[in-house]
């Protein structure tokens, strides 16, 4: 194992005599010596601290040690620091040494250290370990390591931080790398984890590398700056110190605001409903708004396709717990509601979670609440969107159609949720409440007093709790105050329920309406894991705080928002004791209360301790200043209360119980009994008996600062504040999510450091981002180690446990997952690492987040006049105090600057900008028995003045003020230098800003600079005799931080509040040296904030100096003003402003366009001003805007001197003004372009290999080469180009995710003639084409399309979007396996091959995954190679299909012209500056280019140089010009519906300058996707008329007709695009059919224009298909057929290769506009930045002194082609018998076999009966015949039908081609049964089985993996196929086989060969031959009896027959017998 060994022997020289301690730290991990105790000169250590290391001992790695004098009350101090490179012993392995210490101010001192230091190495290993690596925690015990400091502890008096190692710097850095550290570095010493020490606050705050570089080097060896932290926009975020901790930057609460939502939700169809021949409705509910669908009849698998939208303007938080309810209701009509099948409930916060905000396609699994035994009762398949403002929402391209049929695995269902969701009972239990508020005056009270006698507590309250749509209520205690319920309410929910939060809210009872008296919401994800060792929601018992408005009762409370849960609370109202608990149901056990109603049933009290032990808490707060209190209250004396809970509220706190049994939680009762008990000893308690708490500082009047504000003067007497509470003791909850929220603020601040680093680029963003995983996983580690301690304390609750558990799962998690990282961070990945690392930070901050209360939060409220004015809330957790310091609360100990704000709605907007008051705030919470540590983080140099009155005995109260006697005086000096991008406050769209800075209790401003958004002040403000309370030592660490407000002046009224931000200043002591590094200060950039949106930056340093005992005289000099002109206003002086440079820029001024009226005034004459750093220039004068808005003088330019630094230029201003009669200008309207960065100019680079390296602006704007977005296949980025042996470079035509489909070889010679081949047959494939279809299932091929004359456009454009969506889902390939690719990289890296290897392996892997890629092709069915021939499917050319306006692709064609929004008006103060669109009061187009002066030689002025064009050559004349515009519209899709019925009737309207051309006449009925299929001519003249505003009206009866969306193209920047906009190149050249040229100009006039504009030789064709253009020859075909079949030679192809290759031509080319057609949303004005819906188009524009083009393309919609199908049943079989005889009990069935295509259902026809079929077989040999009309291309049904009587025209519906078989069992007197059914679709169905035997319910059931066929391919399909219906239990049965014969012909063919229905002529079929039973029995009586009799009872007449002639004759017999007897006897 390598270690690195220190054995530390003593340190000499030491001053005084004291205890020592020294602390050893190596690669971010410290030791700690023994305490040496009571030594003088010299300390003997003698300790060995060893270091087990993973990863080889670097070079530049450092030791630093630190000697103390350790002090067991007051903090350590650091006599000095050794800091060591550990070169040496890296090489030698062994050094013995004795150096000297440096102090603070690296000088050194005499104390020296003698030490020996090892290394132990492991030869043969170097190289494994992973970079830099740590053990989590060594295993000897050498040293005593910093983790198990506790035994440490002991002794030390914990405030001081003697636990050093466990301290923190205000964040969780135990472990800074200090090997690593560059702070560390440069002040060898200076860094410090301890409070104890300093914090390293004087670094500049923006490190700049060339500095940072210097300093590593005077310290031999380059270090790897891994953990450096740079401070990031806000300087304040960074320099955290031990005594202050961060104020918040933004103020305002963001919650409570309404915002605008839109959900659309799309109901497709049904499947699968339970229940027989049911007529489904769907209900659409959410909230309180129903829509409903239409009624579909006797189905159970509706097709509805009908779309809702649902408006709401509410707070998030409202819209994100309403919830979505679609139920599917049976015959619903006006008259009943109908019965509910089923339903299924979603919140919309699930929704809204979901990726681009919504659910495509998905199925919803409905079920039935009031029979949860049932199980599913159908699916129903829908989109849900939820929009909000701002979102805009991509419909998700979908593979094809099958997939979606695939029910199960497209749910609609969050990921991670199963699909088979159980029923669980949701127990709440409500056991008591406490605290509540009076929600009654006392006048009543006192009336009921006087009148019945009895003293009643003025509140009755009840708990309702509202979850997933269903709410519950307690019982209403009446009057109480600590009311006792014991109830818990039961909701039944189907587990994980799709609804995120549960409301719980105790409510006032009253006669006339209940009011919430608080409200709290339980986050369902908090309480519970769905990880596989994860547990159910769980909660508690635990108490609940709850928040909102002010106690006092008031009959109107105008906050009364805050109780019903919205904003954030502004003081406490109740707490609630309450626990949840989650049983899931097994819905097979009997005794199961099947309906899922809201139960309420009482339960057992819990006991007083099931909550956690009762202890006292003791809160203490300073008030060390108090200022920038606001002047409308600064005339009243002042006090501020704390209060925590009821506790110290003195107005409207504790309301007593009026029952005589006093709680001893409420105020200061009887507590002392129960406290003795507790207490540990007897005379303490004695002491604190009579401790008062003191809950608000005495009254005071303010003082005047300046105009806007006051302060208090508290200045060296500070009021102090204490309370004591008790509350259940549970902040081990607290203390973990401290720890983690420490960590995860680390993260937070070392992530903003990443991303200044890269947006200022500096170099090595990817090691800072390291050193944050690194710091990370030892963060993460030690959280483990913490967070496992005390678990059985009273109280813990199953979610302690749990919580605990999976936290220590996922920290733990966490730790690995970056340790593993922090090795793949590489330079080009850092960005993505980014994300994943922003990923954890969510990840932590939401564990972090405790849902179980504890302690309520703490408030501090300003009270004037007895009436609370502004307050600030602080978590109670944050000042929480711990043994251990990651447990401590960020806050606890620390000065914090607070900002009060007005409570509720009066914060909201600009009310709540303006600071209340500011604070300098101490506060500290602990347990009573650790109250000796509260002063502990007090600035030192106080003391305590006590109570007055209080005896001697009272040594340990607390102090009522705090008396400071050391004082120290500071000059501050603010340098002001500018402000950028500020917020318009002004009409004109300008502001008069200037800059308030206030510091303590003093304030300055800056001049005001007019009509300007980036004032540059230079201008430095001078605080004078600044006196600052406490240590010199401990100030020069933690200064208060400066304010600086901005404001706008006015000549009226007081300045208008734009912004404010925060600094921390640099300090300067009186004994240190003013120079570098810290002096003179950097300017820094500050954000600005506005409420919560940025507002600006400000560019600026502040210094503060110590005046010692010389006065000023002492300090740096300041020059006096320079400037006479600006009177005495002082420059930032010169070492700290930027150094300069002479740059030039040239301005470009092209136009003016769409400039509106001003002051209701046109503007007529209209100048452009430019400016910038005070220089600029001036346009010419636009003589007549109408006529024409363009300049005469194109290009002027102008000198300024700018600073070197690009990210300090200062922004460009562009003013539009109007110049009117008698020299009155008026401003129109203003543009400040804040980065100029991507107009600097850079030469192209001569000797670059690379094509495309033309002239480029910075940041990649191409500008010659390829289009500011990416391109699709530009060589220069997409070919990795390996160097070979021969120095040819391999460049890859091809989109990103390429397969190699040829090899293009450029030689490098300039000379020589580079070949480029591309094959015609593979042109396509470039072209992202060729991607063909999947061979249908059951490898039957199109044969359909082949023919040339069937093809037309929409072959081509249906295939486009085939091609589209293959890109799409190609291209989410190709990234998952360039993610394999990375991996492979990293591992390269990693195990550090030589470079030529890595060719190797480079190629290798390329090879790998052309093979992967090849294969995949092949399966598509076409070869990777030019020789494999494709399949047989017709080639169609294609376009290309843009899912997105064209512009966003080619960079807004801004490729030289630029368009500037003009801006004018007030900015408006909506969240995301919604309104900027309103200000926009014109466009200045132009472009700007600046360089510095000299110019560099290598700009060469080619010939036809033009020098009045400067940078801009070759750019076209800006005159008038006339142009065919000519707009084809394709289709618009998802519109939102216009009219009541949820639909829209939509047409087109298109406007370009005055010319209008509406489509009223052909507007589409009833329509959201309707098919336009148009195109429009118009004449236009540039640049009178350039915007073209295409709008899709509602076409309405009555009334106007409303606008649905619109959207605007600006035809000119396409017009003058190098793009070449105007008309699209397609991928192939043909002179007729549905492909033809579109263009007057032929691809060889094209190319040859091209090659004259660019200055380059023309096109040289030569023999065998060459074209050479600019030394790249290119191959291509050279024939073409005309319309009679003739071929004949052309150049046009070859030309056209060329063209569609334009940007492989060195120097000029760019990727040219191919054929295409582009998506645009439709934006409607009044619903702002939501979109209405899409529209498909494209534009062709053609120069009018061109040859005129030829007619437009026909792209009118297809016609729906007439087909006839013939279904002929022949017989059924096995069919269920349902009837039973009525004379003999038998089973038959009267068969009927009933049909319809979908979407007909009234067309539906019926075989005749077949009566009485005993054996379930039929035979009809019926024919049903079903005309309709097929688009082929969409593979839908059209059908144009009324949708009611009062329809006023036909809406035309598409439909899915189904076939719907069903079997009846017709019956007379009731109506028919149903037995069974069957849906084939007509384009996939499976085969029918050749017999009856082989027909079985597993066609239905296996229907995807049986091969399927088409009846349109087919044409004749005859077989048998089963019925099912679905029998009680939901399963599928067989009921029935059916012999059918399907024949589909066309309209034609039906004509020519017609046939009959039923069996009717004209081609009868024959009778079926049925059995003589199958008549009726009324109808033929005598023919029944004769059957019934003959063929059952035959045998049995016989017999009975025979029976009865036997009894006749016994009859007779017995008759005569005695008669004849006697005859015989008598002989008669």
């Amino acid at each position: 194992m390598m270690s690195l060994t220190v054995h530390l022997k003593s340190v000499t020289n030491l001053k005084g005599k004291g205890d020592r301690m020294a602390k050893v730290t190596f690669r971010g991990l410290s030791f700690y010596s023994h305490v040496a105790v009571n030594c003088e000169e010299v300390a003997h250590f003698n300790e060995t601290f060893r270091w087990p290391i993973a990863s080889r001992l670097d070079g530049s790695e450092m030791l630093e040690i630190q000697v103390y004098n350790y002090s067991k009350v007051f903090t350590n101090r650091l006599v000095g620091t050794f800091c060591m490179v550990l070169q040496k012993v890296a090489e030698e392995g062994q050094l013995e040494l004795t150096d000297t210490l440096v102090d603070d101010n690296n000088t050194s001192i005499n104390t020296s250290v003698t030490l020996d230091i090892r290394y132990l190495s492991m030869e043969g290993t170097m190289g494994m370990w992973h970079n830099g690596e740590l053990l989590d925690v060594p295993d000897d015990r050498d040293g005593v390591f910093t983790f198990e400091t506790e035994s440490l502890l002991s002794g030390h008096s914990h405030g001081s931080g003697a636990s050093a190692g466990l301290s923190l710097q205000g964040s969780i850095a135990t472990f800074r790398k200090a090997a690593r550290g560059v702070s560390s570095v440069m002040k060898l010493g200076k860094i410090k984890s301890s409070k104890d020490d300093p914090k390293k606050g004087d670094e500049p705050a923006v490190l700049d590398m060339v500095d940072l570089d210097k300093k590593a080097m005077r310290l031999a060896g380059m270090l790897e700056p891994d953990a450096i932290s740079l401070a990031s926009v806000t300087a304040v975020t960074t320099n955290i110190s031990n005594k202050r901790s961060k104020p918040d930057i933004k103020m305002e609460p963001s919650s409570g605001r309404p915002v605008d939502y839109q959900i659309s939700i799309t109901i497709v169809e049904a499947r699968q409903l339970i229940g027989l021949n049911m007529d489904p409705v769907v209900c659409v509910e959410i909230g309180d708004e129903k829509k409903y669908t239409s009624m579909k009849e006797s189905t159970n698998c509706p097709y509805y396709n009908e779309y809702f939208v649902f408006d709401f303007h509410v707070p998030p938080d409202v819209m994100f717990d309403k919830i979505i309810k679609l139920s599917v209701i049976h015959s619903k009509n006006l008259l009943r509601s109908g019965t509910l099948v089923g339903t299924f409930k979603m919140d919309v916060g699930t929704v809204y979670s979901q990726p681009e905000h919504q659910f495509y396609h998905k199925w919803a699994i409905l079920s039935d609440p009031d029979d949860i035994t049932a199980g599913c009762k159908g699916y129903l398949k829908c989109d849900i969107a939820v929009v909000g403002k701002g979102d805009n929402i991509k419909t998700p391209h979908k593979a094809n159609e099958t997939d979606e049929d695939d029910i199960e695995g497209n749910l609609l269902l969050p990921e991670g949720i199963p699909a088979e969701r159980q029923w669980a009972r949701f127990y709440v239990k409500i056991y008591r409440a406490e605290g509540l508020p009076k929600m009654n005056t006392n006048i009543m009270a006192n009336v009921k007093k006087a009148l019945i006698g009895e003293n009643r507590d003025l509140v009755d309250p009840y708990v309702q709790v509202h979850f997933s749509g269903q709410k519950g209520k307690t019982s209403v205690q009446k009057s109480s105050y600590e009311p006792i319920w014991n109830e818990q309410i039961i909701f039944t929910e189907l587990f994980p329920p799709l609804c995120k939060r549960m409301k719980v809210q105790i409510r006032d009872s009253d006669k006339v309406n209940d009011v919430a008296i608080g409200t709290h919401f339980i986050d369902l994800r908090k309480i519970s894991n769905d990880g596989d060792k994860g547990f159910l929601p769980t909660l508690g018992p635990a108490w609940v705080n709850m928040y909102g408005s002010t106690r006092q009762y008031t009959l109107m409370d105008e906050h009364q928002d805050l109780n019903d849960g919205l904003g954030e609370g502004v003081s406490f109202r109740a707490r609630l004791l309450l626990s949840i608990a989650v049983e899931i149901l097994d819905t097979t056990s009997p005794e199961i209360i099947s309906s899922t109603d809201v139960q309420m049933e009482s339960v057992s009290n819990i006991s007083e301790s099931a909550t956690g032990k009762m202890e006292e808490f003791f809160l203490f707060g300073a008030f060390l200043e108090a200022t920038m209190i606001d002047r409308k209250i600064g005339d009243k004396s002042i006090t501020f209360e704390i209060t925590i809970g009821n506790y110290g509220n003195q107005i409207d706190g504790t309301s007593k119980p009026s029952s005589s049994k006093k709680k001893n939680k409420d105020g200061e009762s009887d507590e002392e009994e129960s406290e003795l008990i507790q207490n540990s000893s007897d005379e303490e308690a004695d002491e604190e008996r009579d401790l008062v708490s003191i809950s608000s500082t005495p009254l005071m009047r303010p003082v005047i600062t300046d105009r806007n504000y006051f302060h208090l003067p508290y200045f060296e007497k500070k009021p102090c504040v204490y309370i004591k509470s008790w509350w259940q003791d549970q902040r081990r909850r607290l203390y973990n999510s401290n720890m983690m929220d420490k960590i995860a603020d680390k993260l937070e601040e070392g992530l903003n450091d990443v991303q200044e680093i890269i947006k200022t680029e500096k170099a090595f963003p990817e090691r800072r981002l390291r050193g944050v995983l690194e710091e990370l996983s030892i963060g993460c580690s030690r959280f483990v180690h913490l967070a496992n301690k005390d678990i059985n304390q009273a109280g813990r609750t199953k979610l302690d446990r749990e919580r605990l558990k999976s936290c220590m799962r996922e920290m733990d998690n966490m730790g690995q997952q970056g340790k593993q990282m922090r090795t793949q961070v590489k330079k080009n990945t850092v960005k993505d690492k980014i994300k994943l690392v922003q990923n954890f930070l969510q990840r932590l901050r939401f564990l972090a987040d405790e849902p179980q209360h504890s302690i309520p939060d703490v408030f501090v409220w300003m009270m004037s006049n007895n009436k609370r004015i502004a307050y600030a809330r602080i978590p109670s957790k944050d000042i929480l105090y711990s043994v251990v310091d990651e447990e401590t609360g960020k806050d606890c100990g620390k000065v914090k600057a607070v900002f009060l704000k007005l409570p509720g709605k009066k914060g909201f907007g600009p009310a709540g900008w303006t600071v209340q008051a500011k604070l300098e705030l101490y506060l500290w919470l602990g347990l009573k028995k650790q109250k000796k540590e509260f002063l502990s983080g007090l600035p030192n140099g106080f003391e305590e003045v006590k109570v007055a009155k209080a005896g001697p005995s009272l040594h340990s109260a607390p102090p009522v003020s705090l008396v400071y006697d050391m004082k120290q005086v500071f000059q501050l000096r603010a340098h002001m230098y500018q402000a950028r991008s500020l917020f318009a406050a002004d009409n004109s769209g300008l502001s008069d800003p200037f800059a308030r800075v206030f510091f303590s209790t003093h304030s300055q401003v800056t001049e005001i600079l007019s009509e300007t958004l980036c004032p540059t002040w230079d201008q430095l403000l001078v605080f004078d005799d600044v006196e600052l309370f406490g240590e010199a030592s401990e100030l020069r660490d933690d200064p208060p931080i400066i304010v600086v407000e901005i404001y706008d002046q006015d000549t009226v009224g007081k300045a208008e509040f734009i912004g404010r931000t925060f600094a921390k200043p640099t300090i300067k002591m009186c004994d240190e040296h003013y120079g570098p590094p810290r002096f003179p200060p950097q300017l820094e950039y500050y954000q600005i904030y506005r409420g919560n949106c940025t507002a600006g930056e400000l560019l600026a340093a502040f210094e503060l100096l110590q005046i010692g005992q010389g006065g000023t005289a002492d300090l740096p000099p300041l020059e006096g003003p320079t400037d006479s002109e600006r009177g005495p206003i002082v420059p930032v002086p010169l070492g700290i402003r930027p150094v300069l440079s002479r740059y030039r820029i040239e301005v470009l001024f092209w136009g003016l366009r769409d400039l509106k009226r001003i002051n209701l005034a046109q503007v007529d004459r209209p100048r452009v001003d430019i400016e910038c750093a005070g220089r600029g220039v001036q346009s010419v004068l636009i003589q007549n805007y109408k006529k024409n808005p363009n300049f005469s003088t194109l290009v002027k330019w102008f000198e300024v001197d700018l600073p070197e630094n690009e990210l300090l230029h200062p922004p460009l201003n562009i003013r539009v003004v109007d110049c009117r009669a008698f020299g009155r200008n008026t401003l129109v309207g203003s543009h400040a372009v804040t980065c100029l960065r991507r107009f600097i100019y850079c030469a192209p680079d001569k000797s670059s290999n690379n094509w495309g390296s033309a002239a480029k602006l910075m940041n990649g704007y191409m500008v010659l080469t390829n289009g500011g977005s990416q391109p699709r296949f530009s060589p220069s980025v997409s070919s990795r180009t390996f160097s070979r042996s021969t120095g040819d470079i391999i460049v890859n035509m091809e989109p990103e995710p390429a397969v190699r489909k040829m090899d293009t070889f450029v030689k490098l010679e300039a000379t020589s003639d580079a070949v480029v081949k591309v094959d015609m047959i593979e042109e396509e494939s470039d072209k992202e084409k060729k991607k063909k279809k999947k061979k249908k299932k059951g490898g039957v091929e199109e044969e359909e399309e082949t023919d040339e004359s069937v093809l037309d456009w929409w072959s081509k454009y249906f295939a486009s979007i085939e091609t589209l969506k293959e890109t799409l889902r190609a291209q989410e390939e190709a990234q998952a396996e360039a993610e394999e690719r990375e991996d492979l990289e990293i591992a390269i890296e990693a195990a550090d091959i030589k470079s030529d290897d890595l060719v190797r392996k480079g190629s290798r892997t390329k090879e790998k995954y052309k093979d992967k890629k090849s294969s995949k092709d092949k399966k598509k069915g076409h070869g990777v190679d030019g020789a494999e021939k494709p399949t047989i499917k017709a080639k169609v050319d294609e376009l290309l299909v843009y899912n997105k306006e064209l512009e966003t692709e080619y960079g807004n064609f801004e490729d030289w012209l630029h368009t500037f929004s003009l801006f004018r008006g007030k900015a408006g103060d909506d969240d995301e500056h919604a309104l900027d669109d309103d200000r926009i009061v014109g466009r200045f187009k132009g472009s700007l280019c600046m360089y510095k002066l000299p110019l560099s030689e290598e700009i060469s002025r080619d010939a036809g140089f033009d020098p009045n064009m400067g940078m801009f050559q070759s750019i076209p004349h800006n005159d008038p010009i006339n142009v065919l515009v000519r707009v084809y519209v394709v289709r618009a899709t998802d519109l939102h519906p216009a009219d009541i019925n949820g639909k829209a009737d939509p047409y087109i309207v298109i406007k370009l300058g005055k010319t209008e051309v509406k489509d009223k006449e052909n507007y589409i009925s009833k329509q959201l996707n309707p098919v336009f299929g148009k195109s429009f001519d118009i004449e236009a003249t540039f640049p009178m008329k350039s915007m073209l505003t295409v709008s899709v009206y509602d076409w309405d009866l009555v009334g106007t007709d409303d606008l649905i969306g619109e959207t605007k193209i600006d035809l000119e920047n396409r017009f003058y695009s190098k793009y070449r906009a105007t008309c699209g190149i397609s991928s192939s050249y043909s002179l007729h059919g549905y492909n033809v040229w579109r263009d007057p100009m032929k691809p060889s006039q094209i190319l040859a224009k091209l090659c004259k504009e660019g200055k380059i030789d023309p096109p040289q064709y030569g023999p065998g298909g060459k074209v050479k253009v600019a030394n790249r020859i290119f191959i291509g075909p050279t024939e073409i057929e005309d319309e009679n079949g003739l071929k004949k030679q052309t150049e046009e192809h070859l030309a056209l290769t060329v063209l569609n290759h334009w940007e492989e031509v060195p120097r000029v080319g760019c990727r040219l506009v191919p054929e295409h057609v582009e998506t645009r949303p439709l934006l409607n004005p009044d619903k702002p930045g939501i979109e209405q819906g899409r529209i498909e188009m494209w534009v062709d524009m053609f120069p009018m002194d061109m040859p005129a083009p030829g007619p437009a393309i026909d792209i009118s919609p297809r016609k729906p082609k007439r087909y006839e199908l013939r279904v002929i049943i022949w017989n059924t079989d096995e069919v269920i018998l349902e009837d039973d005889d009525y004379f003999t009990g038998e089973k038959s069935s009267d068969i009927f076999v009933r049909g319809w295509l979908k979407g007909q259902q009234e067309d539906r026809q019926d075989t005749d009966v077949h009566y009485h079929s005993l054996t379930g077989e039929g035979n009809f040999n019926w024919r049903f015949v079903f005309p309709f009309d097929y688009l082929m291309a969409e593979e839908k049904i059209v059908i144009s039908k009324k949708e009611s009587m009062f329809s006023w025209d036909e809406t035309e519906y598409k439909i899915p081609p189904r076939l719907t078989l069903q079997v009846w069992d017709a019956d007379h007197f009731s109506a028919d049964d149903f037995l069974g059914a069957i849906e084939l679709d007509l384009n996939r169905f499976p085969r029918g089985a050749k017999t009856s035997k082989q027909c079985s319910i597993d066609m239905i059931r296996n229907e995807q993996e049986l091969p399927a066929i088409s009846i349109f391919k087919q044409k004749r399909v005859k077989g048998w196929w089963p019925f099912v219906a679905r029998d009680e239990n939901d399963e599928m049965e067989l009921t029935g086989k059916v012999e059918a014969e399907l024949h589909l012909v066309t309209a034609e063919e039906a004509e020519k060969s017609p046939v009959g229905l039923g069996r009717n002529e004209p081609d009868p079929l024959e009778k079926p031959n049925r059995p003589d039973t199958t008549f009726l029995w009324f109808l033929s009586p005598l023919k029944a009896i004769r059957y019934l009799v003959c063929n059952r009872y035959k045998w049995l007449i016989i017999k009975i027959v025979l029976a009865l002639l036997l009894l006749v004759m016994l009859g007779l017999f017995l008759y005569s017998m005695p008669g004849y007897l006697v005859k015989k006897l008598l002989g008669a």
